[in-house]
């Protein structure tokens, strides 16, 4: 019986998660929910799944679920980053989802990196925000980080054996690989007018076409910037340059990445845009389990597509593959000032446009030093934000 730990358990990865839980529950238990403050949905999932540990990071939210949880359920709640750190690190937990959107998910990421736990990382943000950092302390502590994002599992399953087993190492051409295919829908906006896309609402920008998603996650998708940070977190996942990396955009998203190798072939994974798939292969890897997901049936997926991105379409992702060659300090800031941006445009304080433009703006005026520790990633990241939100204002 394999204990988990789910970070952001009340968002749509948690959800997935907890899916793929209940078709295996003879292999693995959900021993501590951790959310932000959903009240509602906390209650639900421990009433449902009966975890040791409710985890609020918001502590009134904690006192809340407190008070409303049944008195016979023997659920202990807490609240706070060091006692997140603590539940991450604790002997009895076996396996780490992390899956909390955003720079928020770092902290307790890293904690459970540095206790040399099993990791499912769908947080690409502590990548983005913390590479070396990250591998640094992944490689100190022997924790094994497996890749949730579809296309980052994709990647995963289509290396050689060795080179999965040298996650943040990899030597790419010492296994015969050319390039690293990161393959991308396009969101909702592949195919609207150019001059059109500074009037799209926050509702249209959420409506994405093959994945449901929470509505950051969303917006990102339909900028691009979302493949733009996926781009970074590959280059530091599978230790991968510039010249081995390249975005595909596939509209349907059946094919969820590629691996090309020096021989010519190609190695793509497929499937259904279903995340319990890759959930369920990270769980279980080496083995395979039920993610409760249909199989692909080739004879309704019809015809695959594949484009060239048009950065004057997705400025996001052309300033996400720049600040990756910058390096540490500029994919830091380009991420706090997406977050900024990108919750200004769903508040309709900015336009889809804008969004670029912030960014942009940020990664041109903010002072970038050196990285040495988690406090000064969080030092940088707070600056951004600062200077983002300043922008934001004037716009």
């Amino acid at each position: 019986m394999q204990k988990m730990v789910i970070l952001g358990a009340t968002g749509s990865i948690g959800a997935s998660t907890l899916s793929v839980i209940e078709q295996n529950p003879e292999a693995y238990k959900a021993f501590a929910l951790v959310a932000h403050k959903s009240v509602d949905k906390m209650l639900d999932l421990c009433i449902k799944h009966n975890p040791s540990i409710a985890h609020m990071v918001d502590p009134q939210a904690a006192a809340e679920l407190q008070r409303r949880l049944p008195p016979h359920m023997a659920i202990a709640v807490s609240s706070g980053e060091d006692e997140l750190a603590a539940i991450v690190a604790l002997p009895e937990v076996d396996c780490v989802m992390a899956a909390v959107v955003g720079a928020a998910g770092l902290p307790a990421t890293l904690a459970a990196v540095k206790a040399g736990k099993r990791v499912l990382l769908a947080n690409k943000e502590s990548l983005v925000m913390s590479g070396r950092l990250f591998i640094d302390a992944m490689q100190g502590s022997n924790a094994k980080v497996l890749p949730v994002d579809s296309e980052h599992n994709a990647i995963f399953q289509c290396l050689p054996e060795p080179a999965q087993q040298a996650i943040g190492a990899c030597d790419l051409p010492g296994a015969g690989i050319s390039h690293i295919l990161l393959t991308g829908s396009g969101g909702p906006f592949l195919s609207s007018d150019l001059d059109s896309l500074s009037q799209m609402t926050p509702d249209q920008a959420c409506k994405h076409p093959n994945w449901s998603m929470g509505r950051k996650i969303s917006v990102d998708s339909a900028s691009m910037m979302n493949k733009g940070l996926e781009y970074i977190e590959a280059r530091w996942l599978f230790n991968a340059t510039k010249d081995q990396l390249k975005v595909v955009v596939h509209p349907q998203s059946v094919i969820h990445s590629m691996v090309q190798y020096k021989d010519g072939s190609v190695l793509a994974q497929m499937g259904n845009p279903d995340m319990r798939t890759p959930i369920a292969h990270c769980m279980a890897y080496p083995q395979r389990i039920s993610a409760g997901v249909e199989p692909l049936d080739f004879f309704k997926v019809g015809q695959l597509s594949f484009l060239k991105p048009d950065f004057n379409r997705f400025p996001c992702l052309k300033l996400a593959i720049d600040a990756c060659e910058q390096g540490q300090e500029a994919t830091t800031v380009l991420n706090a000032a997406n977050e900024v941006s990108v919750e200004a445009f769903l508040a309709g304080k900015i336009r889809f446009t804008d969004i670029a433009r912030v960014n942009e703006y940020c990664l041109s005026h903010v002072e970038q030093r050196s990285l040495d520790t988690i406090e000064d990633i969080l030092a940088l990241d707070s600056l951004a934000r600062r200077a983002a939100q300043e922008r934001v204002a004037k716009l």
